[in-house]
């Protein structure tokens, strides 16, 4: 991993990114350690328009992917020119008054964290705030008027001429997995029931009722839940201790009388109390909670 600094001290030495590129392809990595962990990170960099950076950037700042995965409450930070940077002043004037046009436009506020944007642009910082109030800098929005230039990029305007476009990088979530840690945190454990891992367990009472556990399985597989077996020969208020430790939304208990009466007896992580219920109308029920968000 190259961080910005190094970046910058390698891009100062070159004409071109093209330079830039081919010279770290050819560094040394008796200095670069290679681990076995890998990071997955959700950035995207898109060219666009000059004009139509303010439609662009404020698609960015919607809040809906962070209220959907439980964060009600962030902050923006707006980074503007730190002390080493690449471009001109006047580069930097256009990028920082269209980031926040953009991001008033959105009906955003933001605070201003001077110095601190990347050496190629002004960002903006997401800063989820999770369950017990701790901040987390998740997403990010760059707008980057140096890399275009460098890499003479141009457009035929509506006009007939050549312009130069404007390149945003931005991420909503960063790493997927330091993302995950924040997300498992903020609900102790206990993910809602479309994001959870494991949604069901189907727990048999006796062992008469291991068929039909395995076809009550079947069903909530063959509706897109992702459900599980537990067929072994435990004592049930073991198996639901078990599987609530293990945070385990929705357990299923079937014995004799679930068989006869095509049902299932249901117990939601946090409750003490179960309830009854038909199988195909609780196998319904799920699937509908099963769906994320924004697809209901």
């Amino acid at each position: 991993v190259i961080d910005g600094e190094t970046l910058y001290s390698i891009s100062s030495k070159y004409n071109t990114s093209v330079e830039m590129i081919k010279n770290l392809n050819n560094m040394s990595l008796d200095n670069i350690s290679v681990g076995q962990r890998i990071l997955v990170q959700d950035g995207q960099a898109k060219t666009v328009y000059v004009e139509n950076i303010q439609n662009d950037s404020v698609s960015s700042t919607k809040n809906r992917p962070y209220k959907d995965l439980g964060f009600e409450k962030f902050a923006i930070k707006f980074s503007d020119r730190p002390e080493q940077r690449s471009g001109s002043d006047a580069v930097w004037d256009r990028a920082e008054a269209a980031l926040k046009s953009a991001t008033e436009a959105a009906g955003c506020e933001f605070e201003l964290n001077p110095g601190e944007g990347a050496f190629y642009g002004p960002k903006l910082e997401f800063v989820l705030t999770d369950a017990i109030g701790r901040d987390w800098q998740c997403g990010t929005l760059q707008v980057d008027f140096v890399l275009p230039e460098r890499l003479d990029a141009n457009y035929i305007g509506e006009d007939g001429d050549k312009h130069r476009p404007v390149m945003l990088h931005r991420a909503c979530l960063g790493s997927f997995e330091r993302f995950i840690g924040i997300l498992i945190e903020n609900f102790a454990g206990k993910l809602p029931f479309w994001l959870a891992p494991r949604q069901v367990v189907v727990a048999a009472i006796v062992s008469d009722a291991d068929e039909y556990c395995r076809e009550v399985v079947d069903l909530l597989t063959r509706l897109g839940i992702r459900a599980e077996l537990d067929l072994r020969n435990e004592k049930i208020n073991y198996k639901v201790r078990e599987h609530s430790l293990a945070k385990v939304p929705v357990i299923l208990a079937c014995g004799k009388r679930e068989v006869e009466n095509q049902t299932v007896s249901i117990r939601r992580l946090g409750e003490t109390q179960t309830s009854v219920a038909p199988l195909d109308e609780i196998a319904q029920s799920l699937k509908a909670e099963s769906a994320a968000p924004d697809l209901r």
